[in-house]
């Protein structure tokens, strides 16, 4: 039941399935790879800085980065082609609206907008709880998240039977230098010292941090910057795909934090070190910083990120215990979202989008 393509989104569906670049400058990749997702929209002033961050991290020529793409974008494709610090491979989302644009997904003619009732006006559309009718380009963001989810869990043969961590980050995450080699020891040190935890993260839930500096391991709620887990809690997260695609917020990671992980049963908590290895560094949102947007970008060399040794080299002791934190502040279960998701067009997209390669 997914929406019908037009050539580019089938051309696009076809470049998926081309084999990863690179295979030749890395011919063998170890069994314990971390593979990194790094998914992306229209922000090529963004991916650049991405991008060089992650030709300086340690072992990334060990594992495989999978670059997702809302949409065909020539910038942001051409940053990409130039990757030769490891094996690539790119995706593109074929149901955006931005590959079909005319249409639903896109915005098509007879579509309701902004608060029009949909028997006066005779127009096609489902308000949200405000009243507000759907917006193309916005409804893409969750959207994207979720097809991708989906499609590098379920649907990529060089994922489907990966059963370690997968590593996700965005096109305005910094990435350090140790953040492979951190990453590698918390997901080693998880079962030991905290079974609980669902993830590891890189980076802390406020996005604002840059750790606290203790001598101990945190435990806290997932954040959105550098998370990893493995098949056992995506298939928990899918298992949840109801949840996910009618909780009215545009944003995948508040409906996580709101819908899905409250649902689980117990506390979501994710394996961190004490000092960040990875940070946000965009200012405006993902629509905002699109098409080389100057004014959305720290103008100085270092982007106001500062590294000194301790982020080039691993940073994690075994001997370090856990510290919990229980009560933090942010997005709780019982939030009824910020809207732009009450269409029921994109509900079932939604819902489809789970169904493309497991019933």
């Amino acid at each position: 039941n997914l929406p019908k393509q037009n050539e580019v989104s089938i051309s696009l569906e076809r470049r998926n399935r081309l084999p990863p670049r690179n295979s030749h400058l890395y011919p063998e990749l170890p069994g314990n790879q971390i593979v990194i997702v790094l998914y992306v929209h229209n922000r090529p002033q963004y991916l650049e800085v991405a991008v060089n961050s992650l030709s300086k991290v340690e072992g990334i020529g060990e594992t495989l980065l999978i670059v997702s793409h809302d949409g065909f974008f020539e910038a942001m494709n051409e940053i990409v082609d130039r990757i030769r610090f490891c094996r690539v491979k790119q995706i593109f989302a074929p149901y955006s609206p931005h590959v079909i644009p005319d249409t639903f997904p896109g915005s098509s003619p007879n579509d309701c907008r902004d608060k029009q009732d949909p028997l006066r006006k005779k127009c096609i559309g489902t308000p949200d709880q405000f009243g507000n009718h759907r917006s193309a380009k916005i409804v893409s963001l969750k959207h994207h998240w979720w097809w991708m989810m989906n499609t590098v869990w379920d649907g990529l043969s060089e994922t489907m039977h990966h059963s370690g961590h997968i590593l996700f980050i965005e096109e305005d995450h910094f990435i350090y230098p140790n953040a492979y080699r951190n990453l590698q020891s918390l997901i080693e040190l998880k079962p030991r010292k905290c079974p609980h935890c669902y993830a590891a993260n890189l980076a802390p839930y406020d996005v604002k941090s840059r750790g606290e500096g203790w001598d101990s391991l945190v435990a806290e709620r997932m954040g959105n910057v550098g998370y990893s887990f493995n098949r056992t809690v995506w298939r928990k997260i899918h298992r949840k795909a109801k949840e996910f695609c009618s909780f009215d917020d545009y944003n995948w990671d508040i409906t996580m934090w709101t819908s899905v992980y409250p649902s689980f049963g117990g506390p979501v908590y994710t394996l961190r070190g004490p000092k960040t290895s990875a940070v946000h560094f965009g200012k405006c949102g993902l629509h905002q910083g699109q098409g080389g947007n100057k004014g959305c970008i720290d103008s100085s060399s270092s982007f106001g990120i500062e590294l000194d040794g301790d982020d080039k080299v691993c940073n994690i002791k075994d001997k370090w215990e856990v510290r919990v934190l229980a009560h933090q502040s942010g997005y709780q279960a019982g939030f009824r979202g910020w809207g732009g998701w009450g269409d029921t067009r994109d509900r079932q997209l939604c819902l489809d989008f789970s169904k493309m390669y497991v019933s």
